[in-house]
């Protein structure tokens, strides 16, 4: 076993919320190693280059959320490129493809409020004198986006979460031109700059801890070399699903923490984008951004307009994304491909024949997050700030699932996550 140096503070987990909290320790003055199970940081996001385009694929996060100020600094300090989504909004129903107008579900959603009882969205919207295409419309727009069980997730954190995003322009989406993996790789330079130190391909399975210090057990992914760290503090960005898992030992096992993870819930959605040599959709809908239908699989789909690029991507969010996830990679993959050739009216084998390729991964059979992202349960909009709680000033917790300010599931959630970690760790002393 390989016992390194002492820290003044370790950080489990490399995604954006590990990154973001080990950055600030660093350039604040703080011995600080960052330890990851995957052999690149960044975690839920993952983006592939591609030789066919230069807008490369994103297998996880993909875009910015409105204007949210923490995340934009980053970018702009970073001197990455962006580019803001723009175009029609398209409808497939009934055979027949038409500009989505706005409907009666969006005015529903928008009666969802902080001070009315905290229901399940399947028990609210049965209390709403609705007609049953409206109510299934919000319902299909509430589990895509929220990778959520609409007999689960509460109105209370989708109330919050609105007006979150209405803070931010959160209507308003944007894109990396070189991929989200560009800010996380200039996190990471950033940290290694500020003289941190990082361990890839490295599994912690243990956190044992007593005020004012912490011992991490490890090994290395390739050979199964243990390891062993040590430091007085530490900040855990373990994804929801892996600490609900149990995958990672505490002793002595922080309870008030462990048990808000318990009342949340690990979304799920499976995703994928193809790869065509021609924009074939640009025919019957030249502006298309976002593409909705109403039967088949995936629902939902989108460009990168007003980027040339000719990716589309396909997405399943909440429990049809289960049903998705049982299908393997190439089922999955044909599944989209028969569902294109309705909607466009195009023979399979005329889309083969112009498909270079696709990408997808399944983030709910990955160990390493067993679930897309978070959402909060009826009864549960307060867990995350549970969560947030340091425990004796040693054990810190952040990710997106921990964010208390409504960005349950994004980006800027976790990356806020992981500045609050810092900043407690740092009012410590």
């Amino acid at each position: 076993m390989i016992h390194s140096q002492e820290y003044d503070v370790l950080v489990v987990g490399a995604g954006i919320a590990g990154l973001a909290a080990a950055l600030t320790l660093a350039e604040a003055g703080k011995h600080v190693l960052l330890v990851e199970a995957r052999e690149r940081v960044g975690g839920r996001i993952w983006t592939v280059p591609t030789e066919d385009t230069e807008l490369p694929v994103e297998l996880g996060a993909e875009f910015v959320h409105g204007m949210p100020p923490e995340l934009w600094q980053l970018i702009e300090e970073s001197g990455l490129r962006t580019f803001e989504l723009d175009g029609s909004d398209i409808c497939f129903k009934e055979g027949i493809l038409v500009e989505c107008s706005r409907d009666d579900s969006f005015s529903l959603l928008e009666e969802l409020s902080e001070d009315q009882p905290d229901l399940s969205f399947a028990e609210w919207i049965a209390t709403k004198n609705v007609k049953e295409e409206t109510a299934r419309a919000a319902t299909a727009f509430v589990e895509g986006f929220n990778a959520a069980d609409a007999r689960r997730i509460g109105t209370a954190a989708l109330a919050k979460q609105q007006a979150a995003e209405d803070a931010i322009e959160g209507e308003r989406g944007f894109r990396i031109e070189d991929g989200y993996a560009a800010l996380t790789a200039y996190l990471l330079k950033r940290f290694e700059e500020a003289g941190g130190s990082v361990c890839l391909s490295t599994l912690v399975e243990a956190v044992r801890w007593q005020k004012d210090s912490v011992r991490v057990a490890a090994r290395h992914t390739s050979d199964s070399q243990r390891m062993d760290f040590a430091a007085r503090q530490c900040v855990v960005t373990l994804p929801l699903g892996v600490l609900q898992a149990g995958h990672v030992t505490f002793d002595p096992e922080p309870q008030p923490v462990m048990q808000a993870a318990a009342r949340l819930a690990m979304g799920s959605a499976r995703r994928i984008t193809y790869l065509f040599r021609v924009r074939f959709w640009q025919e019957r809908t030249p502006e298309m951004s976002f593409l909705f239908v109403d039967e088949g699989t995936p629902r939902v789909w989108w460009t990168p307009s007003p980027n040339a690029a000719p990716q589309l991507t396909g997405w399943v969010g909440g429990p049809k994304a289960v049903d998705a996830a049982s299908a393997n990679d190439d089922d999955f993959a044909q599944a989209g491909v028969r569902s294109l050739s309705k909607i466009f009216g195009m023979a399979e084998t005329e889309l083969h024949a112009l498909l270079i390729g696709w990408n997808t991964h399944d983030w709910q059979r990955d160990p390493l997050s067993l679930g897309a992202y978070s959402y909060a349960p009826k009864g549960a909009v307060d867990a995350s700030g549970a969560m947030a709680e340091p425990v004796a000033e040693t054990l810190y917790f952040a990710g997106e699932h921990t964010d208390t300010t409504g960005h349950w599931g994004t980006v800027h959630g976790a990356l806020r996550s992981g500045l609050r970690a810092a900043k407690q760790v740092l009012e410590s002393e």
